[in-house]
């Protein structure tokens, strides 16, 4: 069965390169598009759409207004699609707050291999939103996300100096690690974070949460220091790794020309480089990327953390990781903050139970 995809955009000409592209696909096909989103409204009552892409823009009522009533009302998996500007990159992150699945950017005119990227992108998009269908839930869209620190910091230099904390994620993984970091103290560990995102977006992404977070959040240069109370979001197209860096810290490495940054690259590096000294966590998102290095991780000695069934918005990376046995503890999203906190702070052994750590 083929995903029915509903394409919504004010610009014939976009409706065309994403219809026929989506068209292309074995596995998925559009079965309307609507310039605007009264006559989206008409249409998902008709051709019951598995997925939608959304513009941000268009007459009538922008997508922002119409996401906010369709998840209130109907909720089902969008896609949002973004300009490359600053102001669309926080257009798109404020619809992932409202319900949204996933964003990519506008399609660019032309041919070649621009647009062949651009069409894996979309379509990849598009699989893991539908992927995600059963975990849409209707939003109270009059709540603001919560990014307030509910955790006290962990006065302790020497565990912020010593120690490293791993991320890796992908369909979803925008709001699941403003979720996590938003619960980290301002002194935490370095924290890594390789997230499948489109490189146009992933420094809007740092700068947001860095406005959120107690700690800093940026996108790091290849060879800088990974400081406490820092968090690194890895460029979009580089694989990001950890190293020693001095005698007891650790540094950052970047290797451009990657569609994608690697999850498993960067856990398999702090199996290598931080043993026992990281903690490694792997949240929602598709296919295996990070398991094969959460398994290394905890091998090493890690203390390591999977995001649980009911919490993922797909539970394709952290089942991969589970399955492995890689995962020390599978927790639901909002515990995870709680869990590494309580292991650098209180010394917790590895096998202690979910239990104990979630009073």
């Amino acid at each position: 069965m083929k995903i029915k995809v509903l394409v919504i955009d004010d610009s014939s000409v976009i409706r065309s390169i994403i219809s026929e592209i989506i068209n292309e696909q074995p596995d998925m096909m559009v079965v309307g598009s609507a310039p605007d989103p009264l006559v989206a409204r008409e249409m998902i009552r008709q051709l019951n759409p598995d997925v939608l892409t959304l513009d941000i823009e268009m007459p009538h009522m922008n997508g922002l207004s119409f996401l906010k009533r369709l998840m209130r009302l109907r909720p089902m998996p969008v896609v949002m699609l973004s300009s490359h500007t600053q102001e669309g990159s926080e257009i798109a992150f404020r619809a992932l707050a409202l319900g949204a699945i996933d964003f990519v950017g506008k399609p660019l005119l032309g041919a070649g291999s621009a647009h062949e990227n651009y069409a894996r992108a979309i379509t990849a998009t598009i699989r893991g939103a539908y992927a995600a269908r059963d975990s849409v839930q209707r939003t109270d869209a009059q709540k603001a996300p919560d990014a307030e620190v509910l955790l006290p910091a962990l006065a302790n230099d020497t565990i912020g100096e010593s120690k490293v904390i791993v991320i890796g994620t992908s369909t979803g993984g925008a709001e699941a690690v403003r979720e996590v970091l938003g619960r980290m103290p301002a002194d935490c560990p370095p924290v890594l974070v390789s997230l499948h995102m489109p490189v146009a977006f992933t420094r809007h992404f740092a700068d947001r949460l860095d406005k959120q977070c107690k700690a800093t959040v940026k996108v790091p240069q290849d060879g800088e220091p990974a400081l406490p109370g820092h968090v690194y979001i890895a460029p979009g197209d580089a694989h990001m790794t950890v190293h020693r860096y001095g005698t007891r810290g650790f540094g950052i490495r970047l290797e451009g020309g990657a569609q994608r940054p690697s999850v498993d690259q960067l856990f398999l590096s702090a199996a290598q480089e931080a043993g026992a000294d990281a903690i490694g966590v792997i949240l929602t998102g598709m296919g295996e990327d990070g398991a094969d290095g959460l398994l290394a991780m905890r091998a090493a000695g890690a203390y390591t953390i999977a995001q649980d069934e009911d919490t993922s918005m797909v539970f394709g990376m952290p089942r991969a990781a589970a399955e492995r046995g890689a995962a020390i503890e599978v927790a639901p999203l909002g515990l995870i903050a709680k869990l590494v906190l309580g292991h650098l702070a209180s010394g917790a052994p590895a096998s202690a139970p979910l239990q104990s750590l979630a009073a």
